[in-house]
């Protein structure tokens, strides 16, 4: 497989004030090119474009994971452990409001991960992960 390169997520946002603002003050990442109706950040080496669309935020359901009940449309990142911690305590830090609190899902079991999940001003819900091992990202349990 040839090197892994950058995804390009577009989600829609309500706007843009708001949606800078966290994705840069909160989440730390930097600005791409924007004008009134979107903006583009550098989200951990992504390019992540929020379009200002207001109609399109409509709410889905969730399914059960784990014993949470997770949100079915998400996006996120998977990080080392370090900056998981990292931005654990940075976003609990600033009193942000989880929709999943930082846990462990899968303890002990192929895919073991912390996770947490949170909303954007606009109502996205992002997921920041980190597997116990990496190689776990794509492993199937034995039967």
């Amino acid at each position: 497989m040839s090197e892994l390169r950058p995804f390009h997520l577009a989600i829609p946002v309500r706007d843009i004030s708001s949606t800078r603002q966290f994705y840069v003050d909160i989440l730390g990442c930097s600005i791409g090119r924007a004008s009134k109706t979107w903006i583009d950040f550098n989200f951990f080496g992504h390019q992540l474009s929020a379009h200002v669309k207001p109609d399109e935020l409509a709410q889905t359901g969730t399914n059960p994971v784990d014993g949470e009940n997770v949100p079915v449309r998400h996006f996120g990142i998977v990080l080392y452990r370090n900056d998981w911690h990292e931005l654990s305590a940075k976003l609990t830090e600033a009193g942000m409001d989880f929709l999943i609190k930082p846990t462990i899902r899968f303890k002990g079991q192929t895919g073991e991960q912390a996770t947490m999940f949170i909303k954007d001003p606009s109502g996205n819900v992002l997921e920041f992960k980190s597997f116990r091992d990496d190689a776990s990202l794509f492993a199937v349990e034995d039967e």
